[in-house]
C-alpha cells in the first residue's frame, strides 16, 4: 500500500467516480464488465493498460465530444462529461483504467 501512495497524489474515490459517470449517462452505453452500445469498462482499461497515452485518450474522449465506433459499427459522437472539474475527470479516467 505504501508504493500506491508514494506514486499516487491521492486515492481513487470510486464512489465519487461512479455517482460521476451515473450523472452523465456513461452507463447508458458502458458497463463496467459488460459489452453494451459501447465497450465495458475493463475492455477499455484492458486496451490502454501500460500506454503512456492512456489518461490522454480517455480525456479527449469524454471532453472533446469525438466521434467513435460503436459495437454495432454505427458511429456516433462520445458525450462530453458535465464537470470542468480536473480533480473529479482525473478521478474517474484513474476508474476507468482500474478496471
Amino acid at each position: 500500500a505504501t508504493l500506491f501512495m508514494a506514486t499516487s497524489a491521492h486515492a481513487l474515490d470510486e464512489e465519487a467516480a461512479k455517482a460521476l459517470a451515473k450523472k452523465n449517462d456513461c452507463t447508458k452505453c458502458h458497463a463496467v464488465d459488460k459489452t453494451k452500445k459501447g465497450p465495458a469498462f475493463k475492455k477499455v482499461a484492458e486496451k490502454y493498460r501500460g500506454r503512456a497515452d492512456a489518461e490522454e485518450k480517455i480525456l479527449l474522449n469524454i471532453t472533446t465530444g469525438p466521434k467513435v465506433k460503436l459495437e454495432d459499427g454505427s458511429e456516433e459522437n462520445h458525450k462530453i462529461i458535465d464537470t470542468k472539474d480536473p480533480a473529479e475527470i482525473k478521478n474517474l479516467i484513474e476508474w476507468i483504467l482500474s478496471r
